[in-house]
This record gives structure tokens, C-alpha cells and sequence, in this order.
């Protein structure tokens, strides 16, 4: 049975993660509260990907956090990954699940209606909605939604939600309002001073937000 939670999804950036490594980072945000790690990096080879992952595998081995590559699915299957994260650009999801296997997680990037509706819950494990705002880690995003949008979407799919696109610590009340079951972050981690502090901070709005909109 996959298990994970989705509260505090964090999105390593390699440009963010300059003074302190992406695998720092990751420990000192699973440390603060992190759930989720995703590995993501448009411009590395899948060679990269592969190095960069053996040691985010290695360093989070007992931690219980799932690591998800994102788009690249061979070195997603060469790391030995806890899962894919695929876009509406990037493979099908149904390809992803018959290379995985059942015992993989699988996440799927939607951003309108039309895509919303075409989730199959058979093949998919969970949705990151968004963009919610416009960011700069991410230029070639889709039109921002707003917290209105992910609602709506989220109504539609009916499966875990993630929220992804410029959120920070302010944003965690509209997020679970919203009805999602977390937030991905990327610049509130990467690249802060202290991201240990700064996913900690996080991690505590969420608990005291979800106690509010989790009955």
C-alpha cells in the first residue's frame, strides 16, 4: 500500500540550492517538517539526475519522506525513486505506470478543467494544482488559477491535491481552505538562510490550519 502525505511537498530548485546543496537543503527542510521531496531540474542530464538522486536516496533513507523525480523517467526507475511527477507536456501518465509498476506514486501536473476531467484515479496517485500565482522557478508555467481555480479543480478531481506556484507561509489558510492536502514549495526553502526554520515555520501553520479545515 503507497502511504504519503502531501502537506509540506518540497521542490528542490538546483539554481536556489547554490549555497547550501540540494541534498542539504532536503534534509535540513525534512528535519523542519518536510513531507514530500521532489527532484526537479529541466536542465540536467539524466546521468545528473541519476548522481544527484543516489545521494538524496542515501541521505533519506529511514526519514520515511518519498523522493519523486519529476518528468525523467528513466532516472526516476535508475535511482530506485519513490515515484514520478509528470506534466501534460512531459509522458503519459498511463507509459509512467506501466514502467513503474503499481507500487510507485505517480503525480500528475493539471491546470484546467478539461485536463482535470481526463485524470484517471486507476493510473494516477495524486494532482499538483497550479500554478496558483506566477513564479519565476518555473518561466514556461501555465496561466495562474488563483485559489479559486484550485477549488474548483479540486472538487472536479477528487484525488490528494497538491498546491503548487509561488506559495509561501501566508498562503497555507487559502491553500487548506481551498480544500487541498498540501502545499508545494520551492523558493520558502530553497536558497532561505535557515530552510530547517523555514519549513518548521511552515509545518506548524499547516498543522494548525488543518486542524481548523479537517473535520
Amino acid at each position: 500500500m503507497k502511504s504519503f502525505d502531501l502537506s509540506l511537498y518540497l521542490v528542490l530548485d538546483p539554481d536556489l540550492c547554490r549555497t547550501l546543496s540540494m541534498v542539504e537543503t532536503a534534509m535540513a527542510a525534512i528535519a523542519g517538517g518536510a513531507t514530500m521531496v521532489q527532484l526537479r531540474d529541466k536542465y540536467a542530464s539524466t546521468d545528473d539526475l541519476i548522481r544527484i538522486g543516489h545521494e538524496l536516496m542515501a541521505a533519506m533513507a529511514g526519514t520515511g519522506v518519498p523522493l519523486i523525480v519529476n518528468d525523467d523517467i528513466d532516472a526516476a526507475i535508475a535511482i530506485g525513486a519513490d515515484g514520478l511527477h509528470v506534466g501534460q507536456d512531459d509522458i503519459p501518465s498511463q507509459t509512467a505506470r506501466d514502467r513503474l509498476g503499481r507500487d510507485k506514486i505517480i503525480g500528475l501536473s493539471i491546470e484546467s478543467d478539461a485536463v482535470a476531467r481526463k485524470v484517471d484515479p486507476t493510473i494516477v496517485d495524486y494532482v499538483g494544482i497550479g500554478p496558483i500565482f506566477a513564479t519565476p522557478t518555473k518561466p514556461d508555467h501555465k496561466p495562474a488559477i488563483g485559489f479559486d481555480g484550485l477549488a474548483e479543480l479540486i472538487k472536479i478531481t477528487k484525488l490528494p491535491s497538491v498546491a503548487i506556484g509561488g506559495l509561501k507561509l501566508a498562503h497555507v489558510d487559502p491553500v487548506f481552505a481551498a480544500g487541498a492536502d498540501g502545499l508545494a514549495v520551492v523558493s520558502a526553502i530553497c536558497g532561505q538562510p535557515n530552510p530547517e526554520g523555514a519549513a518548521q515555520e511552515i509545518a506548524a501553520a499547516i498543522k494548525a490550519t488543518k486542524s481548523a479545515f479537517v473535520p
